[in-house]
């Protein structure tokens, strides 16, 4: 359990940095239509009043049962549905949907399932390319060169470019993944249960890919996960969410130690 791992007493507080991810008083509903004759809109609350500071280079993790909100507070900070209250991500205050979304480069991606999010068809060369032609990022050869480097920074070879999806293992294709997300220079990574579809040892070797690139790329890692073992091996923080709401944060061996229950 989580809670095993963490320190008697409190814990000392150190002012954190200027947050590159700041949620200040965050809300969001969901509205369904009851179909019919009479059909009547139903208005469920889904984050009520979510505050949470994210300092660069750090790894949080976001914990919680299914339906709490995880999810949606990423959606969110990508910019991907409205919401009342306020998000800023490294200095620029965000819009919600539809307004002003982060721009791109600044945070990606990588969802649970790395086989329902590449294309099949497509060798993999350019299914990593395709962001750089989509927002028109370099010339041929400069892409053709970021991919290479991009994927022996996901710790593959540069021959895998002209493999497909199904000649690839779900942590290859997942490295992928990652690696798709990583090509446009990203500031920010958030993982949606990342390494849950995977068996232990790749779901183990994604984690450390994740440490590793956090080491080599200053990046901050938003890590949403089930699995409480993942994250405190992984993570510096973790914060735990129930019916839309933080209920509880805790520290784990992390050198910016904020304090228990703090933002």
């Amino acid at each position: 359990m989580v809670e095993s791992s963490l320190s008697a007493g409190p814990i000392p507080h150190s002012p954190l940095p200027t947050p590159i991810i700041s949620i200040r008083n965050l809300s969001n509903t969901y509205v369904s239509r009851n179909f019919g004759l009479f059909g009547k809109k139903e208005i469920r609350p889904v984050l009520n009043n979510v505050n949470l500071d994210i300092a660069p280079g750090e790894i949080v993790g976001l914990t919680g049962e299914t339906g709490c909100g995880k999810t949606t507070l990423a959606r969110c900070i990508l910019g991907l549905v409205d919401y009342e209250g306020e998000i800023t991500i490294d200095g620029r205050r965000q819009q919600g949907s539809g307004k002003s979304k982060s721009p791109y480069g600044k945070v990606q991606m990588v969802f649970q399932d790395p086989g329902a999010s590449l294309n099949p068809a497509i060798k993999i060369g350019r299914l990593l390319e395709e962001p750089l032609v989509i927002h028109r990022r370099g010339t041929t050869r400069q892409r053709s060169l970021k991919v290479d480097e991009t994927l022996v920074r996901v710790g593959l070879d540069p021959s895998y470019k002209t493999r497909r999806v199904h000649e690839l293992s779900g942590g290859q294709k997942q490295r992928i993944c990652i690696g798709r997300a990583l090509i446009g220079d990203p500031k920010i990574l958030i993982a949606d249960e990342a390494a849950s579809s995977l068996d232990v040892s790749a779901g183990a070797q994604i984690l450390n890919l994740f440490r590793e690139l956090r080491e080599s790329l200053a990046l901050t890692v938003l890590f949403i996960s089930h699995n409480t073992d993942s994250v405190e091996y992984l993570c510096d923080r973790v914060v735990v969410m129930k019916d839309g709401e933080i209920v509880n944060r805790f520290s784990f061996n992390s050198v910016l130690t904020p304090r228990k229950g703090g933002i």
